[in-house]
């Protein structure tokens, strides 16, 4: 868990572009090895922005489809009402082959949805006039690196010459999205990795004394650090006299988010925001300051907060040649035209 890829149960995971630095998290090394040039796609999954961030900070090209759109059958649960797993890879188009090949309704997963599912890069060549494309005032955040700024109103740019009209909007409930996410997301992971107990799931670690002393050495060994402090919080955010001041209360302000987003979407097709504050950071950087790390999501958790599709495309690199990536956001199972917009952007810059 985490957006570095540095709790990784094996050992830290290194950005193919500079080994110094992070890949991205949580599904880094899936990015890593695409950008690598290990492999021509490969799978993440993505609970608030574990594909994303990855594809941002490694330059490669991540999709987050909508909620139910893919199985999560074999999927270890981290957060049940967020999780989603999708592509990555170094083309949009090799992206939206993919995704039409995982994508579909699965009986084995009680969440997948039963929507028709069309080869999604059928269409992508097709011309982006008069597209709508809404920009997030709340996305200009007091952090946000300037030459990450940059590359965005760049993309900006590029999609006006595209034909897109461009628009801004307000999220307005967008300053509490990190708090909401760290209480939901927490809070399921508590309930479900409650199962790996080293009887029914998981490692098993001695405990000649008692079960009690068996249950403790089992899941203090099992999860990492980043792991076990979020445990910790969902425990506490579950916790009698603490459920409806924080975990009733972070639902709450979620349904505003998603309709904060339905909002927008009746007057724009897509939204477009920069996928991560900075590029990638140092390892080693973070570790200490788990809130600057939570930060670090603060533009991707919002997409699972309200279920949408969001995909992240590169859009160059930085003084220290670290990729950085722009996010298109669709509007619920809109990943046809959001993977069309993409690739659009995607073979505009080529040519820049």
């Amino acid at each position: 868990m985490g957006s570095s890829t540095e709790n990784s149960g094996f050992f830290v995971t290194r950005n193919p572009h500079n080994l110094d630095y992070v890949p991205g998290g949580s599904s880094g090394g899936s990015a890593a090895a695409v950008a690598g040039g290990m492999s021509v796609i490969a799978l993440g999954s993505d609970t608030g922005g574990s594909i994303r961030t990855p594809a941002s900070f490694c330059g490669v090209v991540g999709v987050k489809p909508t909620y139910g759109r893919v199985s999560r059958y074999g999927l270890v649960a981290y957060a049940s009402s967020l999780d989603q797993i999708g592509p990555f890879a170094n083309s949009v188009r090799d992206c939206a082959q993919v995704l039409s090949i995982i994508s579909g309704f699965d009986p084995y997963d009680s969440t997948s949805a039963d929507v028709p599912v069309d080869p999604f890069q059928r269409e992508i060549e097709q011309p982006l006039d008069n597209v709508r494309i809404g920009i997030p005032k709340e996305y200009f955040v007091p952090g946000l690196d300037p030459e990450v700024k940059e590359r965005f109103q760049g993309a900006i740019k590029t999609f006006e010459k595209l034909g897109c009209k461009i628009d801004d909007i307000s999220l307005p409930h967008t300053e509490y999205a990190v708090a909401t996410y760290y209480l939901i997301a927490t809070a399921e992971a508590s309930s479900n990795l409650a199962r790996y107990d080293g009887v029914r799931y998981g490692i098993r670690e001695g405990g000649e004394s008692s079960l009690a002393e068996m249950y403790r050495k089992t899941r203090m060994k099992g999860f990492g650090k980043e792991v076990k402090r979020r445990i910790l919080l969902g425990t506490y955010a579950l916790s009698a006299g603490y459920y409806d001041a924080y975990y009733l209360k972070a639902l709450k302000v979620r349904t505003l988010i998603l309709q904060d987003f339905q909002k927008a979407f009746e007057h724009v097709d897509l939204i477009l925001t920069p996928t991560s504050p900075t590029a990638a950071f140092r390892i080693g950087e973070k570790t200490s300051d788990p809130l600057s790390m939570y930060l670090s999501d603060i533009f991707t958790i919002t997409c699972n907060l309200a279920g949408l599709p969001g995909i992240s495309v590169p859009a160059g690199k930085n003084s220290q040649a670290l990729p950085i990536g722009v996010q298109l956001l669709g509007n619920h199972f809109q990943e046809a035209l959001m993977l069309r917009a993409a690739y659009n952007f995607e073979r505009a810059f080529l040519v820049q």
